[in-house]
């Protein structure tokens, strides 16, 4: 049996291999999958190496939600630049938050740092969220109400990602329904 040594990163780059791994467990097992312990063992590192760089458990997290708020309002903000601009449909920007909570995993994150007492942990993703609309809110018409349209689509985003199959199943109404009604509600507002 070989050994195979171990190759030693960076701190950011350990920091980020931690952070893809923890965002991958999420997608695969759901926010309680998200451990230290799990997260190590999925990168080959100790459990100290990880409190090193996140402190605990919800110091990962709330790693984890800053890193995705990150990118997922970065796709978003230029979906909808282009959207504006008349360059796309702005069913994109709708699908893109419906996935960011539902496939992507934020709806879960979200709702089990709340559920475990760790709601500030929630604040890199609400911090995201305000930085994005402020970008926006800068190239939007004064008329337009992008703060009202963000909580719109994010509230039936997360809704639809945590209870959006079971209701729609039991209302026999078709899955991308909360999905239409989001592009609906963003047309009428942007129209």
């Amino acid at each position: 049996m070989s050994i195979v040594a171990r190759r030693r990163l960076s701190p950011e780059a350990s920091r980020d291999t931690a952070l893809q791994a923890a965002r991958d467990l999420l997608i695969e097992a759901g926010p309680q999958a998200v451990t230290l312990k799990a997260v190590a063992t999925r990168i080959g590192r100790t459990h100290a190496n990880l409190l090193h760089h996140f402190g605990s458990a919800s110091g990962l997290q709330k790693a984890l939600a800053g890193s995705m708020a990150d990118a997922i309002t970065a796709k978003i903000g230029e979906a909808a630049l282009r959207a504006r601009a008349g360059e796309q449909e702005p069913r994109e920007v709708v699908d893109l938050t419906f996935d960011a909570f539902d496939i992507e995993g934020a709806g879960a994150l979200a709702s089990w740092m709340i559920l475990t007492g760790n709601e500030d942990a929630l604040d890199p993703i609400l911090e995201a969220i305000h930085r994005l609309v402020d970008e926006l809110a800068d190239v939007a018409r004064p008329d337009k109400p992008i703060h009202a349209d963000t909580l719109h689509l994010v509230l039936l985003a997360l809704g639809d990602a945590l209870l959006g199959g079971s209701m729609t199943r039991a209302l026999g109404l078709p899955r991308d329904t909360a999905r239409r009604l989001a592009l609906g509600a963003l047309v009428r507002s942007q129209g």
